[in-house]
């Protein structure tokens, strides 16, 4: 399962379930954006052929995120660009959320793990606006 999270036509987030399954090569993601997100799945004896990947100049504003939970339970709070709540979503083990636009919060619901992947060069002092979220 693959749920989208939008507002005003705006692609915020994409949340993988871990129940998700498609036979051969899916991407979620249009091929414009700054991160494309996708599903492989080959049977045993499948070959991808080796290659490597020519460098293309790209330029990029903004940064997308993806997280993949290892364990635990996690609440993630979105918000529109004008830092209005929109609404929340529980990930678990298993399950991948691509942040891809306006702002999100984390609750750590229980002691939990997760694998971070972004576009960079993250610049610290540059890359986020902090602000006030939804409250406990």
């Amino acid at each position: 399962m693959v749920e989208i999270v939008e507002h005003n036509g705006e692609l915020i987030a994409m949340i993988v379930r871990r129940e998700y399954h498609r036979d051969g090569i899916h991407f979620f993601t249009k091929t414009d954006g700054l991160l494309q997100l996708g599903y492989i799945s080959h049977p045993k004896g499948h070959l991808i052929k080796p290659h490597e990947h020519n460098p293309v100049q790209r330029n990029i504003v903004g940064t997308h995120e993806v997280l993949f939970m290892k364990s635990g339970r996690i609440r993630i709070d979105f918000f529109s660009y004008q830092k209005t709540y929109l609404e929340s979503r529980e990930l678990s083990v298993g399950d991948l959320v691509l942040l891809a636009g306006a702002g999100h919060g984390i609750v750590f619901l229980e002691p939990s793990t997760m694998v971070e992947v972004k576009n960079g060069p993250y610049i610290e002092e540059a890359d986020k606006k902090r602000f006030e979220g939804r409250g406990e």
